[in-house]
């Protein structure tokens, strides 16, 4: 394998693994709905990841980045979607026995996983940043289909295992037994998030 190849999934590996929207959302997901939810979360982070890494690829995420009005309207987007997360474990907060949480459709976590990775436009610029790392002039279409394999891989086993680990019986009832407090923080979390997004000039 390749020096700038390995230091491209390195890169993918230390930025998939790291806190953000997308990772705090499969370990909510997994320890308040289960494990089948968490994975579908995780699916969806991951399809949107692929995406990303398609259009990066092929010069397409240089190309959005220069155009200063979609990734501001990605912006709003994507923070008002976190304010709405936010809104919502807030709600959950406030709900004794959290019943409000499991009303959600099993078919929704999927599409929640996918829109939060859509509307963030840091991972525009994270996969722009490991394309520039691990393609050069010369790269093949094999070399290219390598790389975003890896990504793959080990996005799929970041994520899902941030599913697995979160939905674990000791987790769900660590969960369930501080369950109000974890959903403060989260709102918390996707609050400040989301309005640090809209508020961000860059």
């Amino acid at each position: 394998m390749q020096p700038e190849l390995q230091i491209a999934l390195l890169a993918y590996l230390i930025a998939t693994a790291s806190p953000g929207p997308a990772t705090i959302g499969i370990m909510a997901t997994a320890a308040s709905h289960g494990r089948s939810a968490g994975l579908q979360f995780a699916a969806g982070v991951m399809t949107i990841s692929i995406f990303w890494g398609v259009c990066a690829a092929f010069g397409l995420g240089m190309i959005m980045a220069q155009f200063a009005s979609f990734l501001i309207w990605v912006k709003i987007v994507g923070g008002l979607y976190l304010l709405y997360l936010a809104a919502k474990a807030f709600r959950s907060a406030l709900t004794p026995g959290g019943a409000s949480l499991r009303k959600v459709k099993d078919t929704g976590f999927y599409r929640q996983g996918m829109a939060v990775h859509l509307t963030n436009p840091k991972s525009v610029m994270a996969w722009a940043a490991i394309i520039s790392l691990g393609v050069t002039a010369e790269s093949s279409l094999s070399a290219i289909a390598l790389l975003l394999s890896g990504c793959a891989i080990l996005g799929s086993v970041v994520f899902g295992g941030y599913a697995i680990l979160f939905s674990t019986k000791r987790m769900m009832a660590l969960y369930a037994a501080a369950r109000r407090p974890i959903d403060g923080l989260l709102a918390a979390f996707f609050g400040f998030a989301g309005v640090k997004l809209i508020a961000s000039q860059t």
